[in-house]
């Protein structure tokens, strides 16, 4: 079952050319896609580049409805997550677009490829960055030095204040995946798992009010949650330079697989598996 897998693409349209291109060519049965898929800033520039007035809408969407017009039967199941990069004011957008089958939505969602269970999670621990809509406290209500807790910076959709001052990760991958069995399933999530190949910062020598900062900024929920309920296959964005730091775009956690899709450079990073030989996956800068 050949499959692919990117992530933090961020909205730029030569990566989304050439994926597409590289789907029509090769004809993946699934794609992954994990999160931050949008612009920072849909800017003038970007805006006379399309020549549209929302990327989502008046890009994304239709390119993919391009290309299923293209392809007819052998266009791919798409599975998506949103990530902490993109505004959640556009998730009604996505929506909208699973409803008419163009892709699967999976944020606190499941579906089914073959014989594997699918789950998805957008959520990402507390970051210094002020858009909070995708994060959420942990483990706990710690929040590393330099990091903005979720109950501050801003929200472009209400969450109940309950919800954002005792919501964590651990909880919402418990009511996510309840007692299932995930010895076959496959998680897509934006964070990766902490202290691994994949959650690898920049952060090296620097230090906020004297504390040096952890490199390491992946999930310590989504690590404990793997290891102990062991899924076949984790997905995973978010952290750009961990690949080039750690030497590594693939790790493991006892029998799990953890794959990282996220690239700090101008590239698509295209992930390309099959869930049945795991250990042939390959991941090509295009």
């Amino acid at each position: 079952m050949p499959c692919f897998f990117a992530s933090d693409i961020h909205g730029r349209p030569g990566r989304y050319r050439t994926l597409w291109r590289l789907i029509a060519a090769e004809r993946p049965e699934a794609l992954f896609l994990g999160g931050d898929l949008l612009p920072h800033h849909f800017d003038q520039r970007l805006r006379e580049e399309l020549g549209v007035d929302e990327f989502a809408g008046g890009f994304l969407i239709p390119g993919f409805r391009r290309l299923r017009e293209e392809l007819g039967r052998a266009y791919p199941r798409i599975f998506l997550i949103l990530g902490n990069d993109d505004p959640r004011c556009e998730e009604e957008v996505f929506l909208r677009a699973a409803a008419d089958g163009l892709w699967e939505y999976l944020h606190m969602g499941r579906a089914e490829l073959g014989p594997h269970a699918v789950f998805g999670y957008a959520c990402v621990p507390p970051t210094p960055f002020q858009l909070k809509d995708w994060e959420r406290y942990d483990v706990s209500r710690f929040v590393d030095p330099g990091c903005v807790s979720p109950e501050e910076g801003r929200r472009t959709v209400p969450v109940a204040e309950h919800e954002i001052r005792h919501g964590t990760i651990a909880g919402d991958l418990a009511r996510l995946t309840g007692q299932e069995d995930l010895r076959r399933a496959i998680c897509l999530m934006h964070s990766p798992p902490y202290e691994t190949k994949l959650d690898r910062a920049a952060l090296d020598g620097k230090q906020v009010d004297g504390v040096p900062l952890d490199a390491h900024i992946g999930s310590i929920a989504i690590r404990r949650f793997i290891a102990e309920r062991q899924p076949l296959l984790t997905l995973h964005g978010h952290v750009h330079e961990s690949t080039e730091l750690t030497g590594a775009w693939r790790d493991r956690i006892g029998m799990t697989h953890l794959f990282n899709a996220a690239h700090h450079g101008p590239e698509l990073s295209l992930v390309r598996f099959d869930p049945g030989d795991l250990a042939r996956a390959t991941r090509e800068l295009c």
